[in-house]
């Protein structure tokens, strides 16, 4: 083969035979690529050669830290009859650096030069710089920072001299609590101790004073009731207890507390349309209230065990978002173990050391010199609650989560109680609805965060979004909203889960991949070598015309979605009549057609001499040559 051309094996020298038929094949080179034309940026050729056949595809590779422009460690180019279909580059990339007690704000796993990306500290913790947001850059060398968050600490709270606070450290953290008392005597308004969150000190510090103001009736709650009796009037420091209405849910907390004249502020009854299933089935019991189902958020159905039988538990369960509570058990009343008191425990409570307490026994008893009165109930063999004089740890007054909604409260919450957080308007609530009394703090602390809407989805390539809207103007997509899309024939979606807005993005989108393809079509006198059963999405397929045809049309096929391009046709290579030049006239033996190969000869007619060669050639169904008759020049004039 000439220099940059191969056969159609790869190789630049072939062979032929002549047979009874002529020759076995047509000494054919196509035209090459060469390796060393192709530059790439940052990146190498994975498997080298020194040239390439017309439309061979070649992968490239990318050197570590760099990537293809769409984000691909490699890529492919593709050798076409007028070079490379691209000269690629690799550009820098960061990778998804290492966060320390920090979280990303974008999805991305791979990073250009001069991208930003936005990190946030976890709950508790700071930047570098004080902050709970930083950003990072990705540079020639790298990130230009780590994205690190340290714990963050709460300053002493600005307090008046008639406050103790204890205890006292250099430096506070989360999860620390600090309790108050009041000098000389002065009563305490507000709440007795305070929590440290990753938005500082709350509720808000206490104050001291002598004299406080007792309050009048507790305020009505919408949709909702006080549990016990109201009295006419509550003295400084009391609490009163709400309860929703069936169909309603609390959010904040229960209690309210009169501080100096002055009720806390209330809680909220929201609607709750979950209902509950089938009532619960009881051994030996049976439905008291009459069974109308379905049963609704806070609705409740009472039992009663049958003759011989003796209730353990609350006698009722009730309906809470869509869960019944733990229903009672119905025992034989002679089975019903008793309960005992040791030594200690009596000595504690001021009880008598006895070991037959019977079942449904109650007992009230104070700790010590204590003047409070305790009180439990011997269940089947188990005091409920447990008597003891340790004091369980109690937690301070529920913080005031920012971008809630009020809730200004002074009340201790004892250990295993829940308060549902209610946020304000067009903020969300994350990271769970309730906080927990444990081990004397709150734990599992919610955020509220701005209600940020989507913009359009993403465009996926051969896809596009199902909508029962007839129109497609731009709009925007509340938090949650949930998008599916639909690929075109020949194309199925990567996921099926399709898109969700959250906080203002939307989550990653599917792909519409394309179907493979089956075997190429077949072209009538073309050779048809390597045909195999499936193609995929994007594969090409060259055909080549045997001897004696030339290709009309794009030599390959390419798969697009499980279905072929037009493939080429290969037409006879032959010639019809030589064509006619000026001034000239054919020598050779005029043929109605000539195959490939096949030569005639022009002269020029009288005054005219020949310029160049005189012959041309049938190559592939086209007359090669143009012979050229230019009139004789004699003492400045052409001869005619």
């Amino acid at each position: 083969c000439q220099d940059g051309y191969k056969n159609r094996d790869g190789h630049t020298i072939g062979s032929i035979v002549c047979g009874e038929n002529g020759w076995s094949d047509a000494p054919t080179c196509q035209e090459t690529c060469l390796n060393s034309k192709v530059k790439i940026a940052n990146g190498f050729i994975a498997e080298p050669e020194s040239t390439y056949l017309l439309n061979q595809k070649v992968k490239y590779k990318c050197k570590q830290d760099y990537v293809t422009e769409d984000g691909q460690t490699s890529g492919y180019i593709t050798c076409l009859q007028n070079g490379w279909s691209a000269q690629p580059r690799c550009i820098k990339s960061c990778g998804v650096p290492v966060f320390e007690n920090a979280r990303a704000k974008s999805d991305g796993t791979w990073f250009k030069v001069n991208d930003r990306l936005a990190y946030e500290c976890q709950d508790g913790y700071k930047n570098r710089d004080g902050h709970t947001v930083g950003s990072i850059v990705c540079g020639e060398n790298g990130w230009s920072d780590t994205p690190t968050c340290q714990e963050r600490e709460c300053i002493v709270p600005d307090i008046e001299q008639n406050l103790l606070a204890q205890p006292q450290k250099e430096k506070y953290v989360i999860g620390d609590v600090l309790t108050f008392s009041c000098r000389n005597r002065h009563k305490l308004i507000g709440p007795d101790s305070l929590q440290c969150y990753h938005f500082g000190w709350s509720p808000s510090p206490p104050t001291c004073k002598e004299e406080v103001q007792s309050c009048d009736q507790p305020p009505r709650l919408r949709n909702g009731k006080v549990a016990d009796t109201p009295k006419g009037e509550y003295e400084h420091g009391e609490v009163v207890e709400y309860v929703c209405n069936p169909r309603f849910l609390m959010k904040g907390a229960r209690k309210i507390q009169c501080v100096d004249g002055e009720w806390t502020p209330l809680p909220v009854c929201v609607e709750e349309d979950s209902t509950c299933g089938d009532v619960p089935d009881l051994d030996h019991g049976e439905v008291v209230s009459p069974a109308r189902p379905p049963y609704h958020h806070g609705e409740s159905v009472e039992f009663t065990c049958g003759e011989g039988f003796t209730m353990i538990g609350h006698s009722s369960v009730t309906c809470i978002r869509g869960t019944w509570t733990q229903p009672p058990q119905c025992n034989a009343t002679v089975e019903f173990k008793t309960c005992k008191l040791s030594r200690a425990t009596a000595y504690e409570t001021n009880l008598q050391e006895r070991n037959d307490y019977e079942h449904n026994k109650k007992i009230n008893y104070t700790c010590g010199r204590k003047s409070e009165q305790k009180h439990s109930v011997c269940v089947n063999g188990k005091w409920e609650p447990e008597v003891t004089c340790t004091e369980a740890p109690r937690c301070p007054p529920p913080p005031q989560i920012p971008n809630s909604q009020n809730m200004t409260l002074t009340v201790n919450y004892h250990e295993g109680e829940k308060i549902s957080i209610l946020c304000q308007e067009n903020f969300l609530i994350q990271e769970g609805e309730e906080i927990v009394c444990q081990d004397g703090r709150w734990q599992s602390i919610p955020r509220c965060v701005e209600n940020t809407l989507c913009s359009q989805p993403p465009h996926v390539e051969h896809g596009s979004i199902i909508s029962s809207r007839e129109t497609l103007e731009p709009k925007l997509y509340a938090h949650g909203t949930t998008l599916s899309y639909i690929c075109k024939d020949g194309f199925k979606l990567s996921k099926e889960d399709g898109i969700t807005c959250h906080l203002g993005k939307w989550s990653a989108s599917p792909q519409c991949v394309g179907l493979p393809c089956r075997r190429p079509p077949v072209v009538a006198n073309a050779v048809l070598p390597d045909r195999i059963n499936i193609y995929p999405h994007g594969e090409r397929y060259t055909y080549t015309c045997k001897p004696g045809f030339r290709i009309r049309g794009p030599a390959s096929v390419e798969c697009s979605g499980g279905n072929w391009s037009h493939p080429p046709e290969c037409t006879k290579s032959i010639c019809s009549s030589p064509p006619s030049y000026d001034n000239a006239i054919l020598t050779s033996r005029k043929k109605n057609s000539y195959k490939s190969g096949d030569q005639v000869a022009y002269r020029c007619t009288e005054h005219y001499q020949m310029e160049g060669s005189n012959v041309v050639e049938c190559r592939d169904g086209i007359w090669i040559g143009t012979p050229t008759c230019k009139g004789i020049l004699v003492n400045g004039f052409y001869l005619h």
